[in-house]
């Protein structure tokens, strides 16, 4: 066994997006492909001699022969001890968790999230810093920069290592450290919900149904919801972690996670439903025939923190990513605390996280957390519901309308194009931000242009700017149409459309978002010229 160093050629394609660098998994089987931008982040975050990172994934195709040849990577870069997930699993949040508990030098995370999986699927890799969230731009544009640059990697000559069994092993003088992925996860969600106060709900007769994909979070569902809070056996359904996720689409929405909606809105359906994604980190919350929005789910969250153990104290601040909706600066505004708004990407949450700014945060694509960890937490989201559900002693809509009745109702939708040609996507971005000059004052219907913008922030821990970010076409009355190009996606582009209207009528909170937003949703299609310049009728999705 010795360390090889291998000659390479830079990949000029490996810039990190949203959320780490995301290809097909056929990319990441090109020779040497993996290896360089593994190589690129230990370059770049110039751990000490003897540092401990965490590894661990979703479990999709590809994980375990990635996560094999980044062990053997650590151990000729000078790492000292590796902690990785039993069976190499480890949820987003679960590995954040672990990385903030044993105080590691960050730790490197395997995954696409929602995006589908299987040996043409979609495969992911990222580095989360020693704070447990993913790295900052700064991070990820060095890492970047030198993935254009490199000519070697090093590697250690030796057998797989075992994943499958906990213990500890050798790689030279580098300690692999098999962990229970669930354990430290469940512990720490212990901490913060009041358990027996669940445990009494599920055991009164309240039924819920969580649907875990196929996907990571199916055995941290099966030990906390039926293990340690008795949800009897079956509630956690798709609960077995499949490479392929089943050959399903694992993103926690109405269209994807169809197999629940259907449960939710039949016959008999439970009290209450969830789904989380690929990597454990989204969530989407249904009652009975009902369905809670992303954006209202923050709000909901926020007016009912002090419910909750962790939380009794009350929240530092709040912050939504921009195009999530305004329904958490109204609570905000009643809690006397700060909201704050930033680009999409967890990575802003971090550091007003660790500047103590803020508790809560969330993005309306499904994700919600708080500072427990630095990801979203999609298991953590559940939690917190049924907690509110415990204390509250009422239905999941009779909560939501009731909230509604107090702030007013932010109607809200996003329409995503998935898979457009990339040059007719740019197109429809460069024809809105030409718009500009003309559109601030302009009448459309009940509609009149307030102001336009391609939203830009300034990190107010760090000073750092992103531009960029989002257009905004904000009304008047507050109502908004945000136009945004996805950075998760790996095969053409993704145009995502997010509409906004703001109801304070108590009699008009019973409408369908989509026929309250229909005005807007004719405006948004008017000003972008969507359907010429990208000839698709109708979206992938609808949420």
């Amino acid at each position: 066994m010795s360390i090889r160093t291998v000659s390479t050629q830079p990949f000029t394609d490996q810039k990190p997006g949203t959320s780490g660098l995301r290809k097909r998994v056929p990319a990441f089987q090109v020779p040497n492909y993996l290896e360089n931008f593994v190589q690129s982040i230990f370059d770049s975050i110039s751990a000490p001699t003897g540092a401990t990172l965490v590894v661990g994934g979703d479990g999709r195709y590809y994980n375990r022969e990635a996560i094999q040849i980044i062990l053997k990577m650590a151990a000729a870069n000078g790492f000292g001890k590796v902690l990785v997930g039993r069976g190499g699993i480890l949820s987003t949040p679960a590995a954040s968790c672990v990385i903030r508990k044993y105080a590691t030098f960050g730790g490197i995370i395997l995954s696409a999230s929602h995006n589908p999986g299987g040996p043409d699927g979609d495969f992911g890799i990222k580095y989360n810093s020693s704070n447990g969230g993913p790295a900052t731009e700064t991070v990820t544009e060095a890492i970047f920069a030198k993935s254009k640059t490199i000519s070697s990697y090093k590697t250690f000559d030796a057998a797989d290592v075992a994943l499958d069994t906990l213990g500890s092993s050798t790689l030279g003088t580098m300690q692999v450290e098999v962990i229970d992925p669930v354990n430290d996860y469940a512990e720490l969600m212990e901490s913060l919900f009041d358990f027996p106060a669940i445990r009494a709900l599920l055991a009164s007769g309240f039924r819920i149904k969580f649907d875990a994909m196929h996907a990571v979070n199916g055995p941290y569902a099966q030990a906390i919801l039926e293990g340690r809070l008795g949800a009897v056996a079956g509630s956690v359904m798709n609960g077995v972690p499949l490479e392929d996720f089943g050959g399903g689409h694992p993103d926690p929405n109405l269209t994807y996670a169809h197999d629940l909606v259907e449960i939710m809105y039949g016959d008999g359906a439970p009290d209450f439903g969830a789904a989380s994604d690929g990597d454990g980190d989204r969530n989407m919350i249904l009652g009975n025939h009902f369905f809670v929005t992303p954006s209202d789910s923050l709000a909901l969250l926020a007016a009912n923190a002090t419910l909750i153990p962790g939380y009794k104290n009350g929240l530092a601040g709040v912050a939504r990513s921009m195009p999530t909706s305004a329904a958490a600066d109204r609570v905000a505004a009643a809690l006397n605390i700060p909201c704050f708004e930033t680009p999409t990407g967890w990575k802003f949450f971090g550091n007003l996280m660790d500047a103590g700014r803020v508790t809560l945060c969330g993005e309306e694509s499904f994700g919600t957390g708080s500072s427990h960890v630095r990801e979203k937490d999609g298991l953590w989201a559940v939690l917190f519901w049924l907690n509110i559900l415990a204390a509250r002693k009422q239905s999941v809509e009779a909560i939501v309308r009731e909230h509604w009745a107090k702030y007013g109702r932010n109607f809200y939708s996003r329409y995503d194009y998935e898979g457009l040609p990339t040059e007719a996507a740019n197109g429809v971005m460069s024809h809105l931000r030409d718009s500009f000059a003309t559109l601030t004052g302009k009448a459309f219907g009940n509609y009149t242009v307030a102001t336009c913008d391609d939203f830009s922030y300034t990190d107010p821990v760090d000073g750092s700017v992103s531009t960029k970010q989002g257009i905004r076409i904000l009304f008047a009355d507050g109502s908004r149409i945000i136009f945004r190009l996805s950075g998760t996606g790996t095969e053409g582009a993704t145009l995502r459309v997010y509409l906004e209207a703001y109801e304070a009528d108590v009699s008009r909170h019973g409408l369908d978002a989509q026929e309250a937003l229909k005005e807007l949703i004719g405006i948004a299609l008017q000003l972008s010229e969507l359907k010429t310049r990208t000839g698709r009728e109708q979206p992938t999705v609808i949420t």
